[in-house]
């Protein structure tokens, strides 16, 4: 049969033409000129219809296009991408539409202004309101947290927080940071997420967890709860030294309620738990070690100068380790001296 449009002979495809003729005299689709996208001006999301959206611009702009244009049923795996430039009022963007139709691939160019509408999401907002659904409380048990341990923690939370943000939870952000009571205060904005961190905050530094709640009022038609996670933690900390049932321990790590120590006299690790060692004495923290001039050394036991009083002194090795530096660190425990473990 012949085309009525360019008389070849061959396969009619529609309407009394080839593929080629028919592709050359119809569109396959149509849209805006301009389109609008709310963007929050502290956040940066985007706003799709009813719903906020932390996505790169051009994710957005494509769901937009699939919504906003009229893409004919004719095309097959239709696949959307776009070429933008920012301008004044937001950006102007060429989108190329592609599909194929009998395994003959269309390409459709539009030009589109896409202007942004400045506004504050719904996390925002909720975020400069102080709006919060948990209080996750650190404090120590009988006493204070030193500085280094309040900076840890900070660190550790805010790291928590901005992986289960990096995850696609949005919602989730630390509302405010309290110092109270020799500890800290995090104002979570989900309860769900205050409990994790709650719990990684155990798994990382030991001690327990107490929950409570309260009522804050009713919120469609239920009654609402803020939690209040308290994390007590361990008498000890990290690093400190210890006697305990007669031997001489530094506490490597917490897990939950367990503790781990290094014997000093051997340099050996054990895991007990936390209430076993709760009468055990400290003995003090890094102040205790100090560095020695290492004059010579033996399979069993090394020779050390004190560089205050040049005192020398012989330490018997925990384990048949070599010291190749001219220093070596040595804490001194109840009028003995310890090599320091090499981890």
């Amino acid at each position: 049969m012949f085309c009525v449009e360019c008389g070849r002979e061959g396969k009619i495809f529609r309407d009394g033409t080839c593929l080629s003729c028919y592709l050359k005299n119809h569109t396959f689709t149509k849209g805006l000129e301009i389109i609008d996208i709310p963007i929050c001006s502290h956040c940066g999301s985007f706003k799709y219809k009813n719903t906020w959206f932390s996505e790169i611009f051009g994710d957005v702009l494509r769901k937009e296009v699939k919504s906003n244009f009229q893409i004919s049923k004719e095309l097959e795996n239709v696949d959307i991408n776009s070429e933008c430039t920012e301008i004044k009022e937001g950006m102007y963007c060429k989108i190329y539409i592609t599909g194929f139709i009998d395994n003959v691939e269309i390409t459709e160019e539009h030009e589109i202004t896409v202007r942004f509408q400045r506004t504050v999401c719904d996390v925002c907002s909720k975020r400069f309101g102080g709006y919060h659904e948990a209080i996750v409380q650190i404090r120590a048990d009988n006493r204070k947290l030193t500085d280094n341990e309040l900076n840890s923690i900070q660190t550790s939370i805010e790291s928590l927080v901005e992986d289960l943000q990096a995850k696609g939870n949005r919602a989730l952000f630390i509302a405010d940071v309290a110092k109270e009571h020799g500890g800290l205060d995090f104002y979570i904005s989900e309860k769900s997420a205050g409990l994790s961190i709650a719990k990684k905050i155990q798994e990382q530094y030991g001690g327990e967890i107490k929950q409570s709640s309260k009522n804050i009022g009713m919120k469609d038609g239920k009654q609402t709860y803020r939690m209040t996670y308290l994390i007590r933690l361990p008498l000890y900390e990290k690093g400190i030294f210890l006697k305990y049932s007669d031997a001489f321990y530094q506490i490597i790590s917490f897990h939950g309620n367990k503790v781990k120590l290094i014997d000093l006299s051997k340099w050996e690790e054990t895991t007990v738990d936390l209430k076993s060692i709760q009468k055990a004495s400290t003995l003090g923290k890094e102040e205790l070690v100090k560095d020695m001039i290492l004059i010579s050394q033996k399979e069993d036991e090394i020779q050390v100068m004190d560089q205050n009083n040049y005192e020398i002194k012989v330490i018997r090795k925990p384990k048949p380790v070599s010291f190749d530096s001219k220093t070596v660190k040595v804490v001194k425990l109840e009028d003995r001296l310890f090599l320091m473990p090499i981890r």
